[in-house]
């Protein structure tokens, strides 16, 4: 079987809110592309709500209503890309233990 550091976290949970893996050694498999691809748009995502976020603050008086709502997308955007460091960091720590030693 193999171990949880060896499977790569994805950046979805699974319908009751747990985080759902994946083992394969094909990075370049389907799931692992799609797992890719929304790495990407969630990395993208939280540009574009950092940069709202900015706009909104840079206001000299923004509206509560903005402000949470910005609020909102920058936590959810920070939740997300979190996920995305956490599964990209444990892939590293995998990939260098797997590296022969010098």
């Amino acid at each position: 079987m193999t171990s949880r550091d060896e499977l790569r976290l994805l950046p979805w949970s699974g319908p009751d809110g747990k985080p759902c893996f994946l083992s394969t050694d094909d990075d370049s498999s389907g799931l692992s592309r799609l797992a890719d691809t929304l790495e990407t748009t969630y990395l993208a995502l939280a540009a574009e709500a950092l940069d709202h976020a900015s706009d909104v603050l840079n206001l000299v008086q923004p509206d509560p209503a903005d402000l949470r709502a910005a609020f909102m997308h920058v936590t959810a955007a920070l939740q997300q890309v979190l996920r995305v460091a956490e599964s990209r960091g444990h892939r590293l720590i995998s990939a260098s233990s797997a590296s022969p030693q010098a």
